[in-house]
């Protein structure tokens, strides 16, 4: 009996891979690149607003339809922010409980800052702050209408979103929102690669190119959307 209660009083192996920093470090990596690949495609989606408002309006009802008839109306879609929802929490806390565990680690500040961290490196954490803020907004703006101006229609994503770029805050709030996904994707990718263990010192070039060019790639792509409303290309 004591040998039984000793072993029920341990902890499962993934308490235990949870708690230490490889198992926080592999959640991150993992959950980021759940919403790489989400982020990827999303901004194709974007992109076919250049197509017109029945190509853009096509798209926004395929969302709601995609799996049928195998799944009902837009369960596929609840399907997919579930996942997305499971993988922000996850990339949060882990974010949040690694900063905390370094702030222990070494509680008096450095002196010198290392100059060989990177822009992005030195922001990942105000840039993880303005991502989330941003898509409370986002989600309130384009998906529940709650703060759109303009008029929210349903399932006129075209007009909706020509609504929110003809206002100079909507520019403002998305383009350095989108700004900050760059910087986030360019240094968290090659750390995601570093922490399951694809980097080595020969690949690293590689890996920082393709981390540089999915960041310009999505940054350009997402951006772009608003400049073509406010440049009058989409209206």
């Amino acid at each position: 009996m004591a040998l039984a209660t000793r072993t029920e009083r341990q902890p499962s192996m993934t308490r235990t891979f949870w708690r230490s920093t490889v198992g926080k470090k592999t959640v991150m990596a993992l959950s980021g690149l759940i919403m790489l690949g989400y982020l990827v495609a999303h901004v194709m989606g974007n992109l076919k607003i250049f197509f017109g408002p029945g190509e853009f309006n096509a798209y926004g009802h395929w969302l709601r339809t995609m799996g049928a008839p195998v799944l009902h109306h837009s369960w596929a879609l609840w399907i997919v922010r579930v996942v997305l929802l499971a993988a922000v929490i996850g990339h949060a806390v882990s974010a949040y409980q690694l900063s905390r565990r370094d702030i222990k680690a070494r509680p008096t500040a450095y002196v010198h800052k290392r100059p060989r961290a990177s822009y992005a490196t030195r922001t990942m954490r105000w840039g993880g702050i303005i991502l989330a803020l941003f898509i409370v907004w986002h989600i309130l703006d384009l998906t529940t209408g709650t703060v759109h101006v303009g008029g929210f229609e349903e399932g006129r994503p075209y007009q909706n979103v020509v609504d929110t770029f003809s206002t100079w805050y909507g520019n403002v709030i998305y383009i350095v929102a989108m700004l900050a996904v760059g910087l986030h994707v360019r240094h968290g990718f090659w750390s995601a690669a570093q922490t399951l263990g694809a980097g080595n010192a020969r690949r690293d070039r590689a890996l920082k190119a393709m981390a540089n060019g999915l960041a310009l790639a999505l940054t350009a792509g997402f951006v772009s959307v608003p400049v073509a409303v406010m440049t009058g290309v989409v209206s």
